[in-house]
């Protein structure tokens, strides 16, 4: 399995350590300031790309020399660097992309990030978002097997006008066969009540969000 990480221009405070997700990685690619967290951890990436409007010029030398390629994008265009970034890791037969720095700071950015989450499911390719204290997937109908993972929290929230059929097993609060509508809370802050649980359901799309107040 392919696996390429990106990383996006979110405030870094909200990034967790990116060298524990190294041994996973295949392949890195720094979206503008993305690229130059990744060479400040001294993370060696296969591709920078963007504007580069927001990082000074001593901070685009750091980058250049830990990039094998840089891209370099005007920043009047269509696409955010980081839907740039996407299209470039999905034309590499990627199997999984695992996206970082795309949540906190501008809640415009954030909302769009996770609705990319779309175009990737579309594509059949696995993809995550992960920051300090969050692991959010987007996913279709069918049975899944699940961990906690070290996170306490686990919710399920309807991305399409309804998820149909939901049931949770080995959850705190367990459901059957339930509908869930978009915007509603039912399905907010579950936890598991033991090392595994599992969720099915029949239609819809949902997200999946991991949770906790800190990742130690």
């Amino acid at each position: 399995m392919k696996t390429i990480g990106i990383i996006g221009n979110g405030p870094k405070n909200m990034l967790p350590d990116l060298n524990h997700y190294h041994d996973e990685i295949d392949c890195w690619i720094g979206a503008d300031r993305g690229a130059l967290y990744l060479a400040e951890s001294n993370i060696n990436m296969d591709i920078a790309l963007g504007d580069f409007d927001s990082v000074s010029n001593e901070e685009r030398q750091l980058i250049n020399k830990h990039a094998k390629e840089v891209l370099t994008y005007s920043a009047e265009k269509n696409y955010t660097d980081l839907e740039i970034a996407i299209q470039t890791a999905s034309e590499q037969q990627v199997d999984r992309i695992l996206l970082f720095g795309v949540t906190g700071g501008r809640l415009d950015h954030e909302l769009m990030n996770i609705q990319l989450l779309y175009q990737l499911l579309q594509s059949n390719i696995e993809a995550r978002i992960i920051d300090k204290s969050n692991q959010i997937e987007m996913l279709e109908s069918g049975k899944y097997i699940i961990e906690s993972h070290g996170y306490t929290y686990i919710s399920f929230i309807a991305y399409t006008n309804k998820i149909e059929g939901l049931t949770l097993k080995g959850f705190e609060y367990p459901l059957i066969e339930q509908t869930i509508e978009w915007g509603s809370s039912l399905c907010i802050s579950n936890k598991l009540s033991q090392k595994k649980g599992t969720f099915s359901f029949r239609a819809g799309i949902l997200l999946l969000i991991k949770s906790c107040d800190t990742i130690q």
